[in-house]
């Protein structure tokens, strides 16, 4: 009877994430208004944020590779996609097969934890920060963002790092429209930086 009561703990729901949370009961029924639709399906989601580390450099040096993947997996918090080359380029002296770059796809709980660490922890972590670029988006309503160096997140130990490496985060959204994305992740927190006219 003991062991099967110690077992309920195990059951329990994980809790919902954050962003998650004030995504579902403001940040919905705020932009419904602001659009002037009531159906909630209709309305800019987060789909999945990607993230994408390209290591040049591990052409020469091959544990570049490895510890830019560990590092990328720590700040994700899933395994990445080692990505290889698919043509050979002798310019940068490429092969055919050859790793050139790490990548992690979040979805679901995952991505809103990802990104209430983002905006809250990382991007005011980074030196002389005022905001991101409000114009980086695709026409197609996802927004991508670049940073110069993975020891904005508190998870990277910068006494164990030997290299800084940059990272691109894309925010693909389910509308295809700029300023209903950019409406959707300024709901969320995301610091633009604002327009000087």
């Amino acid at each position: 009877m003991a062991a099967a009561t110690k077992e309920k703990p195990a059951a329990q729901a994980a809790p919902v994430p954050r962003l998650l949370d004030k995504y579902q009961k403001e940040i919905l029924p705020g932009l419904g208004t602001k659009f002037g639709r009531e159906n909630r399906l209709s309305l800019p989601r987060l789909q999945k944020i990607v993230l994408n580390m390209g290591v040049g450099k591990a052409l020469q040096d091959k544990e570049r590779m490895k510890q830019a993947a560990e590092h990328l997996g720590m700040i994700a918090g899933q395994r990445p996609q080692i990505l290889k080359a698919k043509q050979a380029v002798s310019a940068f002296r490429l092969r055919e097969g050859n790793e050139i770059g790490c990548r992690v796809t979040l979805r679901g709980k995952r991505m809103y934890e990802f990104l209430d660490r983002l905006i809250n922890v990382a991007l005011p972590r980074i030196r002389d920060f005022r905001g991101v670029n409000p114009k980086s988006f695709d026409g197609n309503g996802n927004y991508s963002m670049g940073l110069t160096e993975q020891l904005v997140f508190p998870e990277i130990d910068p006494d164990k790092v030997t290299f800084t490496q940059g990272m691109d985060i894309t925010f693909v959204t389910s509308t295809r429209n700029d300023d209903e994305s950019r409406e959707l992740l300024r709901a969320f927190g995301m610091p633009f930086r604002e327009e000087t006219k």
